[in-house]
């Protein structure tokens, strides 16, 4: 009998790699401990492969309060010298002190919006953008959502938000299926994604009926010069 062939994205090729490009990558996600955890994964990938970062995962799991925002943003100086110290994740003390910054950026958007997942879904207009590439060549850096979303980001006070790690985040996360068209994941994200769009719009708009209480209406972030 013959083993019917399963073809990926070209980048998945270690046994981690693999196991998160079937399971995890661009797969939607709307829970607010979980975009944390990108968003804080991202930022640490700057400059290294990702591989790195799968290999440290767990370690960061366990030295970042399960990627808890809230027991995160209250990390003293004495934490982060205990966590430059260990060598289970990258030891960059920018980094490290960015996390905990965004931790606390995190938890305002929180309070503002009701949830992250809300506020960071609006550059996308709160359902993921299936693109239809060929190549892994093909998938660019940045785009002007990322763009958008950085902007934004670094106006809240977040660091390590650059549109590359934003692009990055948002692959991760499910806000874009970038997963090539003979990928077997590409069909498959896309039917779990038109499930989802539902839910993830009435919350959007939730989102925007608080703005309104609060009396602060913006334009779409997007939109914004």
């Amino acid at each position: 009998m013959n083993r019917v062939e399963i073809r990926r994205c070209p980048w998945a090729v270690s046994e981690r790699a693999i196991a998160y490009h079937d399971q995890e990558w661009g797969v939607p996600a709307h829970n607010d401990r979980r975009l944390f955890e990108f968003l804080v994964l991202e930022g640490a990938q700057a400059g290294l492969s990702w591989e790195t970062i799968l290999k440290k995962r767990e370690n960061y799991r366990a030295t970042f309060a399960g990627f808890d925002p809230a027991r995160v943003a209250r990390f003293s100086s004495r934490s982060i010298e205990k966590l430059l110290a260990n060598p289970g994740i990258v030891r960059n003390r920018l980094k490290i002190s960015s996390a905990v910054e965004n931790a606390k950026a995190f938890l305002k958007v929180q309070e503002e919006m009701g949830s992250f997942d809300a506020f960071i879904w609006q550059f996308v207009d709160g359902q993921p953008k299936t693109n239809a590439r060929r190549l892994l060549s093909q998938v660019p850096a940045r785009t002007s959502e990322s763009d958008a979303m950085s902007k934004e980001l670094i106006r809240r006070g977040f660091r390590f938000v650059g549109s590359t790690i934003c692009y990055a985040f948002m692959q991760a996360v499910g806000m874009v299926n970038d997963h090539l068209l003979d990928c077997f994941r590409y069909q498959q994200i896309g039917e779990g994604s038109h499930r989802c769009n539902a839910s993830v719009s009435g919350a959007i708009v939730a989102a925007g009926l608080r703005r309104q209480q609060n009396g602060g209406i913006k334009p779409p972030l997007r939109a914004r010069k």
